[in-house]
């Protein structure tokens, strides 16, 4: 159909006509309402918006000194936070004299890491900032 065609009938039907791909040999055009195919297309960006969920930064705190039946409770919270898609920071913090054994925490760490290794990658290496020993890390 020849562009003057596609024009005619674009203007009796009272819609737009556009063209779809310009590099195709032929172009290709289509005769569509301009104004509602931008509304469908706004709308449509609008429920893919609201369906993809960003995913949160959760903490979770450890003190030097904690249990092995508070640390289960502390890593099995942390693993639903995995499973909903979420990154968990755990920062173990240093109370007192406590820091002078920060090689406490780093194997408090290791430990952590080694009982979550099946559910997360560990993102972030061990890093000290003040009195808390940090590490981040997100579902496999």
């Amino acid at each position: 159909m020849s562009r003057q065609e596609a024009l005619k009938v674009a203007e009796d039907a009272g819609v737009d006509l556009v063209e779809i791909s310009p590099n195709a040999n032929p172009a290709v055009a289509k005769v569509i309402d301009w104004g509602k195919y931008q509304y469908q297309k706004m709308k449509e960006q609008q429920k893919n918006r609201q369906k993809s969920k960003q995913s949160e930064l959760k903490q979770m705190r450890f003190g030097l000194k904690i249990d092995s039946g508070d640390l289960e409770i502390k890593l099995r919270k942390i693993r639903s936070f995995l499973s909903d898609g979420h990154k968990v920071r755990i920062q173990i913090f240093f109370r007192g004299r406590e820091l002078a054994h920060k090689e406490l925490g780093f194997t408090l760490i290791e430990r952590i890491t080694s009982l979550l290794e099946d559910d997360a990658i560990v993102e972030q290496q061990p890093q000290m900032a003040g009195r808390n020993l940090s590490i981040t890390v997100r579902s496999k």
